[in-house]
């Protein structure tokens, strides 16, 4: 009886407990939704604006090497690869692009889930029972879990559909990497185009702005007296107008095309990122002897066919739609799942409290299939969509290649009238100056042909801009990769210095250079010596293998040209002086040879072998790009 009153007593605090912490919970969550509908719009305000003005004014400009000197047209492009904001933009979304991909692949990985918790209730759970065989209801309540208990567990979990569509969704997402890279390519490309087009035009009012100023300030000298000999009816009031009406007709022409070439160098300056209120002068340069018309338009539009970004995206986007393809089919087959875990309870109510699990299931929506002809031929017109797309944008390429070309063509004859104009036009201000004589219609047709000379000049450098921009076009429709995409590591100098050579063989041989991504790549056959271990050596491969392929350079065992890797060490003085020797024979019978000191400790790891071949291969990597005549 005692007992019993004390059992009661008990449930009677644990039930008053349990109203008391409902209760609690109850107005916590109401405080919760109170506050939450009290939050009211706060506008950002006029400190932030400026404080984020401020950040990123500081950031577009951060890192950027100052202007010591006139900026040529090389330093100009290695410039705008470094420090232009639309290619960073680009290069990040590449970045974001890989990550993604990263983070894909790890989607395919099994499931490993560990959990813990605590439960608590207000009351016991538990019920009464009624026999199955004879219906007797058992009226007295029991319960087998307590009140208050902590729960732990892991759980191992693999399901064979899940693992397919995983697959499938890293693919892709490493296609959108490699989107992202040709997109990439196509901003370094407009980059070389627009460079080129805003440092002719620049450079060509640089050159003439002395001339226009001394002609402006004549001719504005020659305006007031024209006006003057007018007034005081020195000479016809008709000649005065007509002298009149040709001096301003001359300065109009002038003032517009100084204004269109000297806005070039605002373009060139925003391509480049140059800080505001720093000013910079462009570097002279001669007028190099612009490359012939190209006249194999077949090969040129096979070239643009292989080489354009755009056409590179499209079968990229081709074999998405394919995994796409797939992972709707193999969402129609069952899913396996496997799974085992270990779990703990601390019921004390329980006969065990500790015990493994493990499962193995079969899952099979059948009402999928009623989809799959629809499915099927949702594919089938995707995929005609994504060829009609592909010969839209093939034959914009063939439309833009032939163009480009007779533009071209067109610029050249252009600059060549121009220039035979300016010729004239300098001939005949010269002429004019010589026979110059003290009357005021003498001196006013001076100005007049020195004007003209310098708007012929004018139009003279801006026919040679435009005659390079039309190349920069046709060198861009073609897909021309302005220079490897190693050059992330250079700093400007160096950069600079493989500009240089890159535009000076484009203007050598232009239109025969070959893409990055096209022909034949140099391939070698990696052969280590004075490494014994046989494990080491695989990891060595795959290491010089990955690094090599970074750069264009290919690994065939069967038919690459044989570079020896190797290594000799040897301690002293507690250390182990190390060296790697590169050995390769070239094309024309010569052999080639470049040697890689450096310090190690006395018993590295593994892994530091394998950096050594890295810095060693860094370190000669331009070298070998020599001996293997590679861009």
């Amino acid at each position: 009886m005692k007992e019993n009153q004390k059992m009661n007593v008990g449930s009677a605090k644990a039930g008053l407990a349990g109203n008391l912490f409902s209760r609690t919970v109850l107005v916590l969550a109401v405080a919760a939704v109170m506050a939450g509908c009290s939050v009211a719009p706060k506008a950002v305000t006029q400190e932030e604006v400026r404080e984020r003005v401020k950040n990123d004014t500081a950031r577009m400009y951060t890192d950027q090497a100052p202007i010591s000197g006139p900026i040529s047209m090389e330093e100009a492009v290695a410039r705008a690869l470094k420090y232009n904001l639309d290619y960073r933009l680009k290069k990040m979304e590449s970045a974001l692009a890989l990550g993604l991909s990263e983070s894909a692949s790890h989607d395919m990985l099994p499931q490993l889930v560990a959990s813990a918790g605590y439960r608590d209730r207000s009351n016991f759970t538990g019920g009464t029972s009624i026999g199955i065989l004879d219906g007797e209801v058992s009226t007295r309540p029991t319960s087998s879990d307590e009140r208050s208990r902590t729960l732990r567990g892991i759980e191992f979990s693999w399901n064979a559909l899940d693992f397919g569509v995983s697959y499938y969704r890293a693919r892709q997402q490493a296609d959108q990497f490699l989107i992202a890279e040709e997109r990439r390519r196509k901003v370094v490309q407009n980059l070389l185009q627009d460079v080129r087009a805003a440092y002719w035009r620049a450079l060509g009012a640089q050159r003439l702005n002395a001339q226009a100023d001394d002609v402006l300030q004549r001719a504005s000298l020659a305006l007031t007296r024209s006006r003057e000999a007018e007034t005081q009816k020195i000479i016809p009031p008709g000649l005065a107008l007509a002298y009149q009406r040709a001096l301003l007709d001359a300065t109009t022409l002038l003032n517009q095309r100084r204004q269109d070439l000297e806005f070039a160098k605002r373009e060139l300056a925003a391509l480049m990122s140059v800080p505001p209120g720093v000013d910079f002068q462009v570097a002279e340069a001669p007028e190099a002897t612009l490359p012939a018309a190209p006249r194999d338009l077949l090969k040129l539009e096979e070239l643009a066919l292989l080489q354009r970004p755009e056409l590179r995206e499209e079968d990229l986007r081709k074999r998405i739609s394919a995994d796409e393809a797939r992972k709707l089919v193999l969402s129609l087959l069952p899913g396996i799942s496997l799974s085992y875990g270990r779990q703990y309870d601390s019921n004390n109510l329980l006969f065990n409290n500790s015990w493994s699990e493990g499962g193995l299931s079969l899952a099979w929506n059948l009402m999928r299939l009623v989809s799959y002809p629809s499915m099927k031929q949702n594919q089938a017109f995707q995929a005609e969509t994504d060829q009609a797309r592909r010969m839209a944008l093939s034959m914009a390429v063939l439309t833009q290649a032939r163009v480009g070309a007779e533009r071209y063509r067109m610029a050249l004859e252009d600059f060549r009238l121009a220039d035979q104009a300016a010729q004239v036009d300098n001939r005949l201000a010269a002429y004019t100056r010589a026979s110059v004589t003290a009357k005021l219609d003498s001196e006013l047709e001076a100005i007049c042909t020195q004007a003209r000379a310098v708007l012929g000049g004018y139009q003279r450098a801006n026919a040679y801009a435009n005659a390079h921009i039309a190349f920069g076009r046709l060198y861009n429709s073609l897909g021309f990769d302005p220079i490897a995409d190693d050059f992330e590591a250079n700093d400007l100098a160096e950069l600079t210095r493989r500009v240089g050579a890159h535009l000076k063989a484009t203007e050598q041989d232009a239109f025969a250079l070959s893409s990055n991504l096209f022909g034949r790549a140099p391939s070698v056959q990696i052969k280590l010596a004075g490494i014994s271990d046989p494990v080491q050596q695989v990891r060595m491969r795959a290491v010089a293998t990955e690094l090599l392929a970074r750069h264009h350079i290919e690994v065939d065992a069967q038919q690459g040209t044989p570079l020896e890797l190797a290594f000799e060490s040897g301690l002293s003085n507690g250390l182990q002086r190390a060296s790697w020797t590169l050995n390769l024979q070239d094309d024309q019978g010569q052999a080639q040879q470049a040697r890689f000191a450096t310090t190690l400790p006395a018993d590295p790891r593994a892994s530091v072998y394998d950096a050594s071949l890295v810095a060693a291969l860094n370190a000669h990597l331009t070298d070998l790009k020599q001996w293997l005549k590679v861009e």
